[in-house]
């Protein structure tokens, strides 16, 4: 998904902090249009821009389509990060630059490598009336943010317990292990719990961990975090309680150890200098033609002639780096 209205950069959101637990509420963010589709945002804020390597918590739907118009996200170009794409309801069709064509489907993780740079683009089919999902982003490492763009996609199993289900797309959690490569140790996966339901999860005490709400009211390690919000859970623990008052949760958990590197994180593109983000909007702007895009830097998506998205104007300010 593109971040067509919305720059990290300027960003002013709520952020209100319990000792050990920070809860994030998200912003209202239109992707564009005079019908626009409206997501969540509740990744970066201008408090706290990485979980782990986690740098992007878009949150969307329930949303009819025939309101809405649906995801329609024209080709767009992307580095230095991962996507990864997380549906509750509905689809998705992908077109990449890498040459790879796939839906994205409820329960199905699609994970694309951005890696040196790629393009690719993101509609809802015909068949999809009500649309509900995440979309998120990870940065890549220094050492490994200039690889070759790749895909990955896996349909997890579920795992389940009393009061609970529970699917791994990223990394480990219950027993289970994602087979996704990921450049950074990190955890992803949707959990699903019954009314009065309390789970405590044996976690990584090197990660800090993002518990996004699609569903119900939950406490997180002891604080009630709401429908939409987002709850912040630092390292240091071994188990992370999770627990549903009197109605159905479900939430994505998200985590991953520190980051420990400053991201410069503008539009589509994770770099780590002004002047990466200066170069390599350059490079996209100069693909786009008359004729429609042309082969450069991040390619061409497969079988998509659809117009593509012109990068924004790059603020009068210096862009920051982020940590």
């Amino acid at each position: 998904m593109s971040n067509l209205e919305d720059r990290p950069d300027e960003v002013s959101a709520s952020c209100a902090v319990t000792p050990g637990v920070e809860i994030m509420t998200p912003r209202d963010v239109p992707l564009g249009g005079p019908r626009a589709m409206r997501v969540r945002r509740t990744l970066p804020q201008r408090e706290r821009s990485l979980i782990g390597a986690w740098c992007f918590v878009d949150h969307y739907g329930p949303d009819r389509v025939a309101d809405t118009g649906g995801m329609v996200v024209p080709p767009h170009p992307h580095t230095g990060l991962q996507t990864v794409s997380w549906l509750f309801t509905g689809e998705v069709e992908h077109r990449d630059s890498a040459g790879n064509h796939a839906m994205v489907r409820p329960g199905e993780v699609n994970l694309m490598t951005a890696g040196r740079g790629i393009s690719h683009s993101e509609v809802s089919p015909p068949s999809t009336t009500t649309l509900h999902g995440a979309q998120l982003w990870v940065a890549l490492p220094d050492s490994d943010r200039f690889t070759d763009p790749g895909f990955a996609h896996h349909a997890p199993a579920p795992v389940t317990g009393e009061g609970y289900a529970a699917r791994v797309f990223l990394g480990s959690l219950l027993g289970e292990t994602s087979p996704v490569p990921t450049y950074t140790p990190l955890l992803g996966a949707e959990l699903l719990l019954e009314p009065g339901a309390e789970v405590i999860l044996d976690v990584d005490a090197t990660f800090e961990h993002g518990v996004l709400v699609d569903t119900g009211v939950l406490s997180v390690a002891g604080v009630e975090t709401k429908q939409h919000d987002l709850a912040y859970v630092p390292p240091g623990s071994a188990t992370l309680k999770l627990a549903a008052y009197d109605e159905p949760v479900r939430l994505l958990l998200l985590g991953g150890p520190p980051f420990g590197e400053s991201i410069v994180m503008w539009w589509n593109i994770v770099a780590r200098t002004h002047e990466e983000v200066v170069a390599w909007r350059a490079d996209w702007q100069a693909q786009i033609t008359d004729d429609g895009l042309v082969d450069g830097r991040f390619g061409v998506p497969v079988d998509d002639r659809r117009p593509p998205i012109p990068a924004p104007p790059l603020p009068n300010v210096r862009l920051r780096e982020r940590r």
